[in-house]
């Protein structure tokens, strides 16, 4: 039986062009196929959409990224579903979704061949748009699903938890995100960092006009209803998938059945990595 993994890469980044032409060769002298999802074409790699790719990633046993924290979301949305784990290679700034440490490409390949990777479950978060009783749209996200204006003036939220309501915000929007995404767009919103192998969910309203404004931290099997009392707003599932709201329509927030697929060469301790992306000071630190 013929092996075979999806290589995706950052589509502007020559660093990645360059890494992809050298790996796929590698892999091919390894008798492993390598299937592209990359806009370029690169040599001795089949070259399918991302569409064609999804539908078939389960005959492969890894997606392979290379690029940073946005490229791997998007490998993310093909292994989305299936078991296939997604390994990611930053080669822009440090990100939390990628290896810590770049390998070489020898030491990649040799890994792959050998299936010498770590891999970990991530949970996900799925939502629904509901307009006048009828589901309009639903899907799901690794990182986190915000419900923002698409205006200059503040959007009216109203939002409970588990069928009782919580509070009616004036606001930018509401962020929901798992801990995998604590640490992105939550965290730049001034929300708490959640260790990923902590199963909850993180609420937090963007400039809210309240009283009661601060960031939350929900059980997975809790419901959040989010209800758009303005005329417009937009819903977006890490930044990859929108959808455009109006006044009526009912968002529900749920942690999602199924779960995403990290792989890592190196079993690198979470802490470490909030040190290496934050340059946090511990030199000196005696157990260095």
């Amino acid at each position: 039986m013929t092996r075979s993994i999806t290589l995706l890469l950052h589509p502007s980044r020559p660093e990645a062009h360059d890494w992809a032409k050298k790996i796929v060769k590698d892999l091919n002298a390894r008798n492993i196929e390598v299937r592209s999802a990359s806009e370029v074409a690169i040599e001795g790699a089949t070259k399918k959409s991302e569409q064609e790719i999804k539908k078939s990633v389960t005959d492969c046993e890894l997606v392979l990224v290379l690029g940073g924290d946005g490229t791997i979301l998007r490998g993310t949305e093909i292994a989305h579903g299936s078991d296939v784990p997604v390994l990611g290679v930053n080669l822009g700034h440090v990100g939390f979704l990628a290896q810590i440490n770049r390998p070489t490409i020898d030491v990649l390949v040799d890994a792959i061949d050998k299936k010498k990777y770590k891999t970990e479950r991530r949970m996900t978060l799925a939502y629904k748009i509901e307009r006048k009783g009828s589901l309009v749209g639903e899907g799901w996200a690794l990182n986190e699903v915000a419900v923002e204006r698409n205006t200059e003036s503040m959007i009216e939220l109203f939002v409970q938890i588990d069928h009782r309501p919580l509070s009616r915000w004036g606001c930018d929007g509401v962020i929901c995100a798992t801990p995998t995404g604590s640490t992105a767009y939550a965290f730049s919103a001034g929300g708490p960092v959640v260790w990923p192998d902590v199963e909850a969910l993180v609420l937090l309203p963007l400039a809210a006009h309240a009283l009661f404004s601060d960031p939350m931290v929900v059980s997975p099997e809790s419901e959040i209803a989010i209800d758009v009392e303005s005329d417009t707003g937009v819903i977006s599932a890490d930044g990859l998938r929108k959808f455009q709201l109006a006044a009526g329509d009912r968002v529900l927030l749920t942690s999602e059945k199924t779960f995403v697929s990290l792989a890592h060469l190196e079993d690198v301790a979470f802490t470490d990595r909030l040190v290496a992306k934050f340059k946090l000071p511990v030199d000196g630190w005696r157990g260095e």
